[in-house]
């Protein structure tokens, strides 16, 4: 009789030993994915339906499985929304983890300083991890930056964080502006800003630059930007030669050779540190600026200097073959 009792133990504890070991190796052992797997979970995915979406994409061998091991050893946390990089033979339990609490995959667009939005449009065409149409999307009204997003998201959802950034900073900029630049709207800051962006590519230059702008638009001098001449023609890209003059005699609402203040929108999304330039800019009584060969400028007060510098200039052009 006790042979028989030790044989019903036995078979009692293989049969409850069994079982659980298989379950264990299957949530705790390597998975059958043999190479890394993009995951992309849905907002408001369950664990029930994510699941599914594993067991479809062979990261695991049982979606029944896998919720059994999820609702007994796993975390009640909700999985996250997001694109996940599941690794090769990943266990169940690892896997679950990752969603739970790991970090997606961290997708970035940047728009760079100076910008143009014609570029920024085509680079979120050409994105083809993004959904939807591109938007037109005004001059000026991004803030230059890298921009996190998730595969699969809206392009116009991307434009608008953009926008909204750039909201964002000249609110917080304009209050604090010194008023010495006779500008009268955050608007006519950022045209200003996008300007100087385009004009310099030191960073240290710009307040001085914004300063002498600042300058000509209180005397009511003409700007005579290279950069707003440029605009009409390429919308902000690079031109790739020199200025026509039938370019800078060109009437329309953009050549601020032909008219004076401040042109009719701006040329480019200009970065924070340009913004911040013309809302600050250098006290300086400088009217003029030119190219000093080293890709920073030399200023000047009167046109007998600025003549001076443009020969200097000039000069330096000649010796490396460019007049």
């Amino acid at each position: 009789m006790g042979r028989l009792w030790r044989l019903l133990a036995l078979g009692i504890l293989l049969a409850v030993a069994v079982p659980t070991t298989v379950f264990l190796w299957r949530w705790y052992g390597p998975g059958p994915s043999a190479r890394p797997t993009t995951v992309i979970v849905l907002e408001g995915a369950t664990v029930t339906s994510t699941a599914n979406n594993l067991q479809r994409l062979g990261v695991i061998d049982s979606a029944r499985w896998f919720r059994a091991g999820a609702k007994v050893f796993g975390s009640p946390d909700p999985v996250q929304a997001g694109e996940f990089e599941i690794a090769r033979r990943l266990s169940a339990a690892s896997i679950l983890d990752l969603l739970q609490h790991g970090k997606p995959v961290q997708r970035l667009i940047t728009v760079t300083e100076g910008m143009p939005s014609i570029i920024v449009e085509e680079k979120l065409a050409a994105n083809r991890y993004l959904s939807g149409a591109t938007p037109s999307i005004a001059e000026g009204s991004l803030l230059p930056d890298s921009y996190g997003y998730q595969r699969g998201e809206a392009r116009i959802a991307v434009v608008k964080r953009m926008q909204a950034a750039m909201s964002r900073t000249i609110d917080a900029l304009w209050p604090k502006r010194d008023y010495s630049c006779p500008i009268a709207t955050k608007e006519q800051a950022i045209i200003l800003a996008s300007i100087v962006e385009k004009e310099t590519g030191k960073a240290a230059e710009r307040p001085m630059i914004a300063g002498v702008y600042c300058n000509r638009l209180r005397i009511g001098m003409k700007l005579d930007a290279d950069p707003t001449v440029i605009y009409p023609v390429t919308k902000g890209k690079p031109l790739g030669r020199r200025i026509l003059r039938s370019e800078l005699d060109a009437v329309n609402d953009y050549n601020t050779y032909r008219r004076p203040g401040l042109p009719a929108g701006p040329i480019a999304n200009p970065g924070k540190a340009s913004i911040e330039a013309v809302l600050h800019p250098a006290a300086t009584k400088a009217l003029y600026f030119v190219a000093d060969g080293t890709g920073g400028h030399v200023f000047a007060e009167t046109l007998a200097e600025q003549e001076a510098n443009k020969a200097k200039w000039f000069a330096i052009r000649r010796q490396r073959g460019q007049m």
